[in-house]
């Protein structure tokens, strides 16, 4: 059960993931989360790094959905002046949410990856459905109370992967699912 845990991949931003690479391995569709991720969580809108991002995303041929826990004017407010599908209260590490996210961008579970910041929501999610999984970092160190809970959760998840030889932070053996 531990292993759902682990992501096949981890790399500091989303500003660090070869979306070349993973459009040449057969990929078509990105699924990621927002808060923490792609912005602070109280940030409202995307700075222009990360617009410059959702562009290269388009340019590699991949499809994009956010794919949030947060309520819908939140998600709504981000997503819609960037033309971005997204799906809100998605009650993540539930798969509904995923699932309805590769229907919307028709593409396939072997064909979607799911990007997020935390262990216990976007990689457990991801992992039960199969999807190909890649943890970032939290883009700030702040949190909101209902994620600072996941996270003293994720520190205990983390030691034991760390006990049983995986170290995700640094990046290693994350593959080896």
């Amino acid at each position: 059960m531990l292993t759902k845990f682990v992501p096949d991949q981890f790399v500091p931003s989303v500003y660090d993931i070869n979306l070349e690479d993973l459009a040449a391995r057969g990929f078509q569709g990105v699924i990621t989360d927002l808060d923490n991720t792609l912005v602070e969580w109280d940030r409202p809108e995307a700075t222009p790094a990360l617009m410059e991002w959702f562009e290269q995303v388009k340019k590699a041929g991949l499809k994009l959905t956010i794919v949030s826990n947060n309520n819908e004017s939140r998600v709504r407010a981000f997503s819609e002046p960037h033309g971005i599908t997204f799906i809100h209260s998605a009650r993540k590490p539930s798969r509904r949410a995923f699932r309805r996210a590769c229907a919307e961008m028709d593409t396939k579970t072997t064909e979607t990856v799911v990007v997020g910041d935390q262990l216990l929501t976007d990689i457990l999610g991801g992992n039960r459905g199969g999807y190909y999984t890649i943890l970032v970092k939290p883009v700030t160190d702040s949190d909101n109370i209902f994620t600072k809970v996941n996270r003293s959760v994720e520190r205990r998840v983390l030691k034991r992967l760390k006990k049983r030889g995986y170290n995700i932070e640094a990046g290693g053996k994350t593959n080896d699912k």
